[in-house]
Order: structure tokens, then C-alpha cells, then sequence
């Protein structure tokens, strides 16, 4: 399944396409299913985006977010990924909408993903919409290259969808991210990059297909769902 670029001449037309994107798909699916799930990245890639989002006549009551991954500090912490959803999509319109959370008071990294892959059972698989960002590493979510758990979380064959994995480069260490067969169960999957560094690891990851060497590479190289990649310099 090719993919499908969409690049823009700066970051607010960017963040205004990504979201007209994305709020069709959700006004899609609430259409068809009555309820539409959102699952969204951290950093501050998507801050626009977010903006932008937050401020489409939704029926936002009806969707339902979650992360792609979490890093293993509480929800009031400035790393929290959870904290920048509340603070930067989760407002005004977007506020009705049920924020499906990662973090729990589990006393380890690894009791926290049973509890969150628990918590993420209810929303029916495929995910309506997936937003995935990539670092310059080449890791999405927090499956890092280097990372002890990233083939489990390539190729994952216990049905759990999220694991603890460790970034070994950057603190915080621990992290929960949802596995690559959880995230490929989507109906849609948005890429969502900046800047002609990562324009060249997009070409590098595209050109290969060792996944634990550029993570990223499960989104991009595969023919299960379509995969957009939203770009701007």
C-alpha cells in the first residue's frame, strides 16, 4: 500500500490540514459507529496540531483518546504526556471527550502496562485514527532502536497492547508504549514530521525494511493500513 504524502509550505498549514484530517475521520466514524477513537503522540510536534483540533464542532463526547505511549512519571509531572493532552487538546469543545489514560498508581513499569493494555480493552479494535511521530533516531511511540524491548514491541504475540520499554539514551527511562500490532490495528495512521532532517529518515526508513534499526519502519513499510505522512520543512 503506497503512501500517501501530504506536504505543506509551513507548521500552521501543517497543523490546519492534519486536523481538518482528522476531525473528518472522526466525524466519520461517529457517523457510521457512533463513537470514534483518537490516538495521539506527545512532544511539541503536535502542539498545533492540537490547537487546531481542539477547536472542530466534534461531537466530542462521543470520541474517545488515548497515547501512543506514556513515559513512566505521574499525570501532574512536565514530562507527562498525559498533562499535555489535558492541557493542549483536552480544552474548550474537546473537554467532553474521554481521555483513555496510561498511567495508573501500578507500583512498576510493568504492572502499569497490564494495567494500561486493561484500561485500552473496551475500545473496540481497529483504532479510527493513529498519530504517530518520529524521532530523529527513528523511534515512534517509545519503541527506541536501542531499547532491551524492542523486538517485543515489534512483534508482540501476546495480545497485550502496551509494554514497558526503557529509553536507554534519555530520561525518564521507563516508558509504556502501545506494541506495533496494537497500533496497526487502525483504520488510518498519520505521520506527523518537521524539519529536512527527518525528511531524509523518512527516505532512509522507506528505503530499508530492518525494523529494530528505524522502528518507524513498521508504520511505513506495510500494507495493512493506509499510512499518510504529513510533512513540512
Amino acid at each position: 500500500m503506497p503512501i500517501q504524502l501530504h506536504p505543506h509550505r509551513n507548521t500552521e498549514a501543517l497543523d490546519q490540514a492534519l486536523a481538518q484530517w482528522v476531525a473528518e475521520r472522526l466525524e466519520s466514524a461517529i457517523a457510521t459507529r457512533g463513537t470514534a477513537t483518537l490516538v495521539v503522540s506527545g512532544g511539541k510536534t503536535p502542539l498545533g496540531f492540537f490547537r487546531h483540533l481542539r477547536e472542530r464542532q466534534l461531537d466530542w463526547q462521543r470520541v474517545h483518546v488515548t497515547l501512543a505511549d506514556e513515559r513512566w512519571v505521574p499525570p501532574t509531572h512536565p514530562d507527562s504526556n498525559e498533562r499535555l493532552v489535558r492541557e493542549h487538546l483536552l480544552v474548550g469543545h474537546a473537554s467532553a471527550a474521554t481521555l483513555v489514560a496510561l498511567m495508573s498508581d501500578a507500583g512498576t513499569p510493568n504492572e502499569g502496562a497490564r494495567r494500561a493494555s486493561e484500561a485500552l480493552r473496551p475500545l473496540c479494535a481497529p483504532f479510527d485514527v493513529v498519530i504517530l511521530g518520529m524521532g530523529e533516531d527513528g523511534h515512534t511511540a517509545s519503541l527506541f532502536p536501542d531499547s532491551p524491548q524492542i523486538e517485543a514491541g515489534l512483534h508482540d504475540a501476546t495480545g497485550d497492547a502496551c509494554l514497558a520499554t526503557e529509553n536507554t539514551r534519555k530520561p525518564p527511562r521507563w516508558r509504556i508504549s502501545l506494541t506495533a500490532p496494537r497500533l496497526l490495528e487502525s483504520r488510518a495512521i498519520a505521520v506527523h514530521v518537521t524539519g529536512s532532517a527527518k525528511w531524509s529518515l523518512l527516505g532512509e526508513a522507506l528505503a530499508g525494511d530492518t525494523l529494530e534499526q528505524l522502528p518507524i519502519r513498521f508504520a511505513l513499510n506495510q500494507e495493512r493500513v493506509p499510512c499518510h505522512v504529513f510533512w513540512c520543512r
